[in-house]
């Protein structure tokens, strides 16, 4: 018996050495997994912790030499800015001294003009007096006679007008007072129709509430008398079903005890049953909890890693990012003032060519006085003070510094159209003297071919021949006579009766 229990004791044993044995190796495992993940952590830290430094560093020296180069360049644009001005302030000091030597000059021309023109113009004034003085005469002796007939016929007219004023208010008058006795009667009429009409409105309204009040009292009544007959008829026919309900229930009662005391006796069975359950549950537990918490500790470690190896990603990512948008806007930076220093040097071409085409008082004074009053600019700056409210008024407010451009751009615009309209002037008055030397031309010459046609110096004589002492009664008919015939030798600015004296004047 002895050598048939060692055998199976020792079988036992052993295996509980061997879980053991494995239980241990687990652990250590365990201890040397979490020993790897902890010097891991360490090596990515200290390794993220490197790479930001020398990120900083990298950023520091392209911020230190991108900052040289800005320097370099501003200062090359700078020396290139003074140059440019330098030799502007002495063009403009140039141009300025010629331009004194040069309006000095005109100066002197435009006085020696002035006094021609004056002795041409006052030459002119007293001959247009001398034909107008006897215009009016004619023209005040006509307006006479017309003012005299106005007046008489004006007379017979208001006289006929108060008149039909007169007839026209009896008959408006003896019409109000009609529309008003109208008025009263169909009133009284309408008022009287009113008051029998709600009177039977209200008779018929009391009539049908006292009918509507009995037919609903009777109809009450008889759906009271149906309501009593069904309910003695519904006792009645339930008084047998009644009686077996109560059977059914005492006998519901007693069967009810019964599974109350067989409920207890499986009750005790089912404890019992359940807590053996418990206890192997509890065992179940506990081993399911060892291993659990083992498994939640290796996961967190490599969520730990996976966490640590995707942080480090994306800072390297980020940093790859970061000096490839650094490039990318480095290199849009130089693109960028590169254009802007092409626009500038085009600027200044186009600048020096204008300059070319400047005239000397455009050189002295490049920007023109504003023709504004002192209370109209104040407005004008009130209004420019302001907080715009609208987004063109917003973005007008970038564009302030070109308010010089914009007034010289605007001052050549204005001599354009103003060059275009003395051209223009100056074609229609060379026509207009080309007409007056070929009529000139016409009446020196004689020939069939100017005899037909009207003369212009017959028309001047004529003019010239004009009585200054005009008799008041008789004369002023004939007058008006001579006139409609020969309009021309009355209008003193469109016959032109002497085309070389009136050329040197506007000249």
């Amino acid at each position: 018996m002895t050598d048939k229990r060692g055998p199976q004791t020792a079988a036992p044993m052993a295996a509980e050495d061997g879980l053991l044995l494995l239980q241990s190796q687990a652990l250590a495992e365990e201890e040397a997994a979490k020993t790897k993940g902890e010097m891991l952590t360490r090596f990515l830290k200290e390794k993220l912790a490197k790479e930001e430094r020398s990120s900083a560093l990298n950023l520091h020296k392209l911020s230190a030499q991108w900052r040289a180069v800005l320097r370099e360049t501003k200062d090359k644009e700078l020396r290139r800015d003074i140059e440019i001005l330098s030799q502007t302030f002495a063009r403009v000091m140039d141009c300025k001294d010629s331009v004194i030597e040069s309006l000095a000059a005109d100066l002197e021309e435009a006085e020696e003009q002035h006094a021609q023109a004056l002795r041409s113009h006052l030459h002119n004034v007293d001959r247009l007096l001398q034909l107008q003085r006897c215009r009016l005469a004619c023209l005040e002796e006509g307006y006479g006679a017309q003012l005299e007939a106005l007046q008489t016929e004006f007379e017979a007219e208001r006289r006929t007008i108060l008149e039909q004023h007169e007839r026209e208010s009896c008959y408006l008058r003896d019409v109000a007072l009609a529309v008003e006795q109208n008025y009263a009667k169909n009133d009284h009429e309408a008022t009287l129709n009113f008051q029998s009409a709600r009177d039977d409105i209200k008779n018929k309204s009391l009539q049908e509430k006292q009918y509507s009040r009995m037919q609903l009292g009777g109809k009450a009544e008889v759906l009271w008398e149906q309501f009593q007959r069904a309910m003695q008829s519904y006792t009645e026919a339930t008084e047998h079903q009644k009686i077996a309900f109560e059977a059914l229930k005492q006998k519901d009662e007693k069967s009810s005890r019964e599974i109350e005391m067989q409920a207890k006796k499986l009750q005790k069975l089912q404890d019992s049953v359940t807590a053996t359950k418990g206890r192997i549950a509890a065992h179940l537990r506990e081993s399911e909890e060892q291993n659990r918490r083992a498994r939640e500790e290796k996961e967190k470690v490599l969520r730990q890693l996976q966490e640590l190896k995707s942080e480090m990603n994306q800072a390297r990512a980020k940093a790859h990012g970061s000096l490839a948008r650094l490039t990318a806007q480095s290199g849009a930076a130089l693109k960028a003032l590169a254009r802007v220093v092409e626009k500038a040097r085009r600027v200044l071409r186009l600048a020096e060519m204008c300059r070319r085409l400047e005239t000397e008082e455009e050189k002295v004074l490049p920007f023109y006085p504003s023709s504004l009053a002192e209370g109209e600019q104040r407005d004008a700056r009130r209004v420019l003070e302001e907080t715009p409210a609208e987004p063109l008024a917003w973005a007008a407010q970038d564009y302030a510094g070109l308010e010089r451009f914009w007034q010289r751009f605007n001052k050549a615009k204005l001599e354009e159209q103003a060059l275009e309209r003395e051209r223009a002037a100056l074609s229609q008055r060379n026509r207009r003297l080309r007409e007056l030397l070929r009529q000139y031309l016409a009446g020196i010459s004689v020939s069939q071919e100017v005899l037909g046609e009207p003369n212009p110096l017959l028309a001047v004589e004529r003019k010239s021949c004009v009585p200054k002492d005009l008799p008041h009664a008789g004369g002023g008919r004939a007058q008006g006579h001579r006139d409609a015939a020969h309009p021309e030798s009355l209008s003193g600015g469109d016959a032109h009766p002497d085309p070389i004296p009136s050329a040197a004047g506007t000249g």
